[in-house]
């Protein structure tokens, strides 16, 4: 049965998809049965090592990530040597291989997942290249799409890759979409003064990890070179320009605790699952009200406390707050002097 689901940010959504293909697998030598597509590297990367760590008492069956960044050669060899049975990946790496190069062959394809599937089919883009490697599979398959956010104007283009009859659970009540353990505050203040009030929270808070949101890569550049400056553990990720491998290796780096602070841009914003991160903040405010909901939804996940900072520094910023509150019926009061440790720890 085809299924479209919706579920809250840190309710396990990889996880039931991970365990439902690796229980229907019979793994058949240089046979791809599974096929996962997600919108970016790093949660490409996530998926396949949830794949690895699932699968360590099934030894024959084999799992590879396939995404842009890196060189093509090497994933055209992982695919003649290894022969994976589940493939986790961009849909620019995954077409390449499979459509453009043919060296990937999709027809014995029984599971086709899409995680964050409202991004990759509301933009036009990406999603003709779904399309394209949806093709390339068999007609009788069984396909999985997931999301914390599937609003009414996507549904119908998830449902077109589904057969009539899929199984549809979608939350049509957006004040369920918020997470219970998550503390969340705002700070207005003016632009020039948001560096002085991040080091004081960085100060006064006690946290395990942080992730803190800015909106340009150059911004997340500056500003974790600022907060290292400042003897904070501080990394940063961003798009461009960043070698794919240096990403993944930061990635590893936040993930592993060998860093406290990452500072990104909305490339983590969706997705992204590290479980020691207590604290979010929005040093510059999402642009519309999902993302706001997928980023804070980085703290406080499966049913934890957590606590999210927003910086509003601008009228728009202040709109868009507004919006926050109304769809999903949840306060989000102005920083008191203090907050409760136990709040959000």
């Amino acid at each position: 049965m085809d299924i479209i689901c919706q579920a809250k940010s840190g309710m396990g959504k990889t996880a039931v998809f991970v365990l439902a293909t690796l229980h229907q697998l019979t793994p058949v030598d240089g046979e791809v049965h599974v096929v996962v597509l997600c919108h970016t590297r790093e949660l490409a990367y996530q998926i396949q090592k949830e794949y690895e760590r699932f699968a360590k008492y099934l030894p024959d069956v084999k799992s590879r990530v396939f995404y842009g960044g890196v060189i093509v050669k090497n994933d055209i060899e992982a695919l003649a040597n290894e022969k994976p049975h589940i493939i986790v990946g961009t849909p620019g790496r995954v077409m390449d291989l499979a459509i453009e190069r043919k060296v990937l062959d999709l027809s014995k394809v029984k599971h086709f997942v899409l995680d964050e599937c409202d991004v990759m089919l509301s933009k036009l883009d990406m999603r003709s290249v779904v399309q394209k490697i949806f093709m390339a599979t068999p007609q009788e398959k069984q396909v999985m799409m997931y999301s914390a956010t599937l609003d009414k104007e996507v549904r119908p283009v998830c449902r077109k890759f589904c057969i009539d009859g899929a199984q549809e659970i979608f939350i049509d009540d957006d004040t369920k979409l918020t997470l219970h353990g998550l503390t969340q505050y705002y700070v207005k203040l003016e632009e020039q003064t948001k560096n002085r009030k991040l080091t004081d929270l960085l100060d006064a808070l006690e946290f395990n990890q942080v992730v803190i949101f800015v909106s340009r890569p150059n911004r997340a550049k500056e500003l974790s070179r600022l907060l290292e400056d400042c003897n904070f553990p501080s990394i940063c990720i961003h798009g461009n320009p960043m070698k794919q491998d240096e990403r993944i290796a930061r990635f590893k780096k936040f993930k592993d605790f060998e860093k406290r602070i990452l500072v990104s841009t909305d490339l983590f914003g969706r997705g992204i699952d590290i479980e020691r991160v207590n604290i979010v903040i929005n040093y510059d405010f999402p642009d519309e009200s999902d993302q706001y909901l997928h980023r804070v939804g980085r703290a406080g996940r499966f049913g934890t406390k957590g606590l999210a900072i927003s910086f509003i520094s601008s009228d728009t910023d202040e709109s868009i707050l507004k919006q926050v509150q109304e769809r999903f019926a949840v306060a989000v009061p102005e920083l008191p002097e203090s907050i409760e440790q136990s709040s959000y720890m």
